[in-house]
């Protein structure tokens, strides 16, 4: 008698069934592009059935998964190349952002369109702010007019709460930097949104995201200052945020004065050397360190 355990017998062919959950699936916007151009073409400029459209839609379409192809089309017209330029194998629609009148009635038409589409597919938060991010850094391959309609629908977007102003980011770039179209962006989009809210508003937003002492960025390192900064914006009809630049500045001047005087303190400074520090400042730089600037 064998000590060996008998083998047990083992079934051959047999197959194993694939969840289709677990199977993936390849990334072709192609017939997702195709659905949205043919709804887009069919509505045209009523944007009203525009956002009829896109709200059934996205019970028969993949908006998670094709959230940039979604947002280069109804910007752009189609999926947008590297660079800003329309790919050319695919299909695109006239009616869009960027063929739309440049008027403010028009741009917060299309507002109410993407406002309307996010709070019904909650998701597409995120990728729709990285959309935004994306086109800024394409803005040298639009034209001027695409710029100031982006813009327009950018500010008014921040002002109702649909963008954080950290998408501001993407105007540091140096190439948009050096070639001026960020500070001529901003312009036009914080005109927007001034006039939709409060320059108290605006900065509000943008100390909460840490933009409130990123402005100068949008100037070349040679032109990083708030006599130039004040001059621009002020000569383009911005003079709020003139004046908020200088009360950042004031403020930055204020926090470094009073961080040296105590790290001195902490180091034994005398009262006496600490008196006539201050005796040997500015007045102006004096009135920030003690608080009573009027600012």
């Amino acid at each position: 008698m064998s000590n060996q355990k008998q083998q047990k017998p083992t079934l051959t062919g047999q197959r194993f069934k694939t969840r289709k959950r677990d199977e993936k699936e390849r990334f072709d916007p192609t017939q997702f592009q195709e659905s949205i151009v043919q709804g887009l073409n069919q509505t045209g400029t009523d944007l009203e059935a525009v956002a009829k459209f896109l709200d059934s839609s996205g019970a028969k379409l993949d908006y998670r998964r094709y959230a940039e192809t979604l947002f280069d089309i109804l910007v752009a017209g189609g999926m947008l190349a590297p660079g800003g330029a329309l790919s050319d194998d695919m299909t695109r629609t006239n009616f869009c952002l960027f063929t739309a009148p440049e008027d403010v009635k028009t741009m917060k038409a299309y507002a109410q369109v993407f406002n309307k589409l996010i709070r019904r597919y909650k998701y597409l938060e995120k990728g729709f702010e990285e959309e935004i991010k994306k086109l800024l850094l394409f803005l040298k391959g639009f034209s001027e007019s695409e710029r100031n309609k982006l813009a327009m629908l950018t500010g008014i977007l921040l002002a109702n709460g649909s963008l954080s102003a950290s998408i501001l980011s993407s105007l540091f770039n140096d190439n948009l930097v050096k070639d001026g179209v960020s500070p001529a962006f901003a312009v036009k989009l914080f005109k927007m949104w001034i006039n939709e809210k409060d320059i108290n508003s605006v900065a509000a937003s943008l100390r909460k995201v840490g933009m409130d002492n990123r402005l100068m960025e949008l100037f070349p390192v040679n032109k990083r200052s708030y006599d130039h900064f004040s001059k621009y914006f002020t000569d383009a009809g911005l003079k709020e945020l003139s004046d908020f630049a200088r009360n950042q500045q004031s403020l930055g001047a204020r926090k470094e004065l009073q961080k040296e005087l105590q790290e001195q303190m902490s180091q034994g400074v005398s009262f006496k050397e600490h008196y006539d520090q201050l005796n040997s400042l500015p007045l102006v730089l004096f009135l920030v360190l003690s608080n009573t600037a009027p600012f």
